[in-house]
């Protein structure tokens, strides 16, 4: 029974290295043979059953005649110690990339840390004076907070609004806003004349007061117009850093 099994467990792994007495397959196992050496060597004589430690000691031998039941023994261990050694391999790389990972996270972290006060990245509309007033005063101190004061209809105004759309997107630290003249409570000081005005707060402080500021552009303007303009008045901080990657990209193997 016992012998069949075995010629079964050959057949199923027909192919694998196996010992067959001729020398010309000792080179084909030897750094096998001197790794099972080194690892008999650098182990506790008292972690070893003995049993264990005169199999592997015969393992690392390939000048040893086997019988049958020793080149049966010889095999199976073989063919464990090969799968052992490819899922050391593999683990050692799972450990390579959840190494990788864990950089581009702590690179993340560290930039976040590093960008004090809240994101925004988006265009805000105020509805009236109130909401007006809390986005100017209550907003952390560090964040700059810039309003366009603008009509439908005005000249300008679509396409100052279109452009602090993508502005905000790469300013998320800078707080965007847009109201109506005649929402703010305040219609008669915005005048369409003025408009589209521009203002710009810190800590509660106006900074800076942009009146008819399409004039400063184009007739056709976009957000690189605008960015540049407020850059001249050191009205925007340094752009954010891109995004790292989540760290699923593989490394190249050559």
């Amino acid at each position: 029974m016992e012998e069949n099994a075995n010629t079964s467990l050959e057949e199923d792994f027909e192919g694998q290295a196996t010992h067959t007495g001729k020398e010309t397959n000792f080179p084909k196992i030897s750094v096998i043979n001197d790794w099972r050496k080194f690892k008999l060597e650098s182990e506790d004589g008292d972690s070893l059953p003995p049993s264990k430690k005169e199999m592997l000691r015969q393992m690392s031998s390939p000048h040893r005649s086997f019988s049958r039941d020793d080149k049966d023994t010889r095999e199976r261990f073989c063919r464990k110690m090969s799968m052992q050694e490819y899922e050391l391999i593999h683990a050692a790389q799972e450990d390579e990339s959840c190494l990788q990972q864990y950089r581009k996270r702590c690179m993340q972290d560290m930039h976040q840390r590093l960008s004090f006060g809240p994101k925004f990245g988006f265009l805000c509309e105020l509805q009236n004076g109130e909401q007006f007033l809390e986005a100017v005063e209550k907003e952390h101190k560090t964040t700059t907070v810039i309003v366009h004061i603008y009509e439908d209809g005005v000249k300008g105004c679509e396409a100052l609004n279109s452009s602090l759309t993508c502005l905000a997107a790469e300013y998320p630290t800078v707080k965007f806003c847009k109201i109506k003249a005649s929402s703010t409570g305040a219609g008669d000081r915005f005048s369409s004349e003025v408009l589209p005005s521009l203002l710009v707060y810190k800590a509660g402080e106006l900074l800076s007061n942009f009146i008819s500021v399409s004039e400063q552009f184009n007739e056709e303007f976009f957000a690189v117009d605008v960015e540049a303009f407020l850059n001249e008045y050191g009205l925007l901080p340094e752009r954010e850093l891109p995004a790292l990657g989540n760290g699923t990209d593989e490394p190249d193997v050559e």
